[in-house]
């Protein structure tokens, strides 16, 4: 039995509204690239749908996975293009597109994590935990206040980028538009914090 509520009870307590510029974003892996990030999302979430066939309408039932979008940042590139190297360089040592010592040594010499493992990177889901930990990283989005308070902390865990965007120079620009990439980011989880 649903318990009822008086009206005044089910009023709001906060009525500010959250700002899409209030919040900080940070990557363990990528240190330099924090600092220039000038967007990121919070993926969406969705749910799969069943459907139990009828003789009429069939109905729809609620699935058990969910599904999240993937986690993009836009950042400033700097002027030597470390972020963005660095980015790069960490898509490369996953897809070791030259040779298998490019995975080797983007994990012992630039991962900010320690190697648990050799081989090829993979996940165990069932018990929770990566076999080689080095070539993933955590990340974080603070939502902060209109006050730039942090109010809520968003943790995502296992993160691998799966995207870089180009970078696009040209001559025929009238006015200095600094360069920027987007990079797209695969991940096991996120979970909501508060701070």
């Amino acid at each position: 039995m649903a318990t009822s509520q008086s009206p005044l009870a089910r009023q709001p307590t906060k009525l500010d509204y959250a700002s899409p510029t209030q919040f900080r974003f940070g990557i363990q892996q990528l240190p330099k690239v924090e600092f220039f990030t000038v967007s990121a999302n919070l993926p969406g979430i969705t749910v799969g749908v069943a459907t139990f066939p009828t003789g009429l309408k069939d109905i729809p039932i609620m699935g058990d996975k969910t599904e999240h979008e993937n986690l993009e940042i836009t950042f400033i590139v700097d002027e030597y293009l470390e972020n963005y190297k660095s980015l790069h360089d960490w898509i490369t040592g996953i897809g070791f597109p030259s040779d298998h010592e490019e995975f080797r040594t983007y994990r012992d010499e630039t991962s900010t994590r320690p190697a648990t493992g050799g081989g090829t990177p993979s996940v165990d889901f069932i018990e929770n935990s990566v076999s080689d930990i080095s070539m993933y990283s955590d990340a974080f989005l603070m939502i902060l206040s209109n006050k730039n308070n942090p109010i809520l902390n968003v943790d995502f865990k296992n993160v691998f980028p799966i995207s870089l965007s180009s970078l696009d120079f040209t001559q025929t620009a009238t006015d200095v538009e600094y360069l920027t990439a987007t990079a797209s980011f695969e991940y096991q989880i996120y979970k909501f914090e508060s701070v």
